[in-house]
């Protein structure tokens, strides 16, 4: 079965039907890929990171030996209940590719546990992917395209995130607001929740289009992006000395992460659009990469691949939840975040 249409899409993701054994979610936008899934999977179970129900698998995972996918479809629940076994592809080699289709095809018809959900996250699959046509094709499995999200549905996104905080844009500011955002979910979500922050959570405030056109204009995280720029160019001083001016400035440490995670969000957007037929300064634009940091941004995408990038995301992840804990010495999480990232970048030949 194939979902394209946003409606019929988020039906599924928020009550799947019980028939559906397996389901295969891709795009170009990683981000977006990823927010459905786990829309999803907390459909099946609520605590995602839960030992004795949750298994999670990468193609590399799977590449090394596949049998380790059909013993995660086969185990049975020590607890009871639903399993999910989740399945993250990044580059997928065609033995991947196939192996993956031929797991789904067994599961879907039930030849492994039933009780189990098989939910696979990956980039846009061509129409030469076993594990699309296996998903589109058997009545146990469904397969959802993840295209760009259109203009009516960002601004749908823009006002729902916005009410929750009990905030808002007038029609014009907010016309103004989605022309200047990125296209890329996760990127999209945290310039929303920047705006947020802007406004005042909680005030009940509209913000009109001279006071959108002040946010905009004025960079108050600008020491903060800086950092992260440094940071992910492999120049660890710059980037201590950045933040440490941020922390200056007022900024705290739970945004110096959240710069970090932007940053990184540009460099996987810049990755796969140019995986995907766009040229460097297409995809820059695409971005949302400020013009007069494109040649640096580029120059730092040759050398992040998506791999890398994945095993930042966990420690930016790691670092998320550590600043918002109490007692912990949140700054120097911080910093040590942009000094790994920085080694990193090094290791790498920036």
């Amino acid at each position: 079965m194939i979902l394209a249409k946003r409606p019929e899409i988020d039906r599924f993701l928020k009550a799947p039907d019980p028939a559906i054994r397996a389901a295969v979610i891709h795009g170009k936008d990683r981000s977006g890929v990823a927010e459905r899934a786990e829309v999803l999977c907390k459909t099946v179970t609520p605590d995602l990171n839960d030992p004795f129900n949750v298994t999670v698998l990468t193609d590399s995972d799977i590449d090394g030996d596949e049998t380790k996918l059909e013993e995660a479809l086969t185990a049975m629940s020590l607890m009871g209940g639903r399993r999910l076994v989740r399945i993250r592809l990044s580059a997928l080699k065609p033995g991947v590719d196939k192996a993956v289709a031929a797991a789904l095809k067994i599961h879907a018809d039930g030849g492994y546990n039933p009780d189990a959900m098989m939910v696979v996250e990956a980039d846009q699959l061509g129409r030469e992917s076993a594990l699309r046509k296996a998903a589109e094709k058997e009545n146990g499995a469904v397969g959802i395209v993840c295209y760009e999200d259109e203009t009516g549905d960002v601004a749908r996104m823009v006002r729902e995130a916005l009410a929750a905080d009990k905030v808002g844009l007038t029609s014009d500011a907010l016309d103004r607001f989605v022309a200047r955002l990125p296209r890329e979910r996760g990127l999209m979500r945290q310039e929303i929740e920047r705006l947020a922050l802007f406004i005042g959570p909680g005030s009940g405030k509209t913000l009109d289009m001279d006071a959108l056109e002040h946010h905009l204009g004025v960079e108050p995280d600008a020491s903060l992006s800086d950092a992260a720029l440094q940071a992910f160019g492999a120049r660890p001083g710059p980037a201590q000395a950045g933040l440490r001016r941020a922390f200056a400035e007022g900024e705290s440490s739970v945004l110096a992460v959240r710069s970090a995670a932007i940053h990184l969000g540009k460099l996987r957007r810049i990755n796969i659009l140019q995986a995907n037929g766009a040229n460097a300064k297409e995809a820059a634009k695409a971005a949302g990469v400020f013009w007069k940091q494109e040649a640096e941004m580029l120059r730092q995408a040759r050398s992040w691949r998506l791999e890398a990038l994945d095993e930042v995301l966990d420690s930016i992840n790691t670092a998320d939840v550590a600043t918002k804990t109490t007692g912990m010495p949140d700054q120097l999480i911080a910093e040590r975040l942009l000094l790994e990232i920085a080694g990193r970048a090094r290791r790498l030949g920036l």
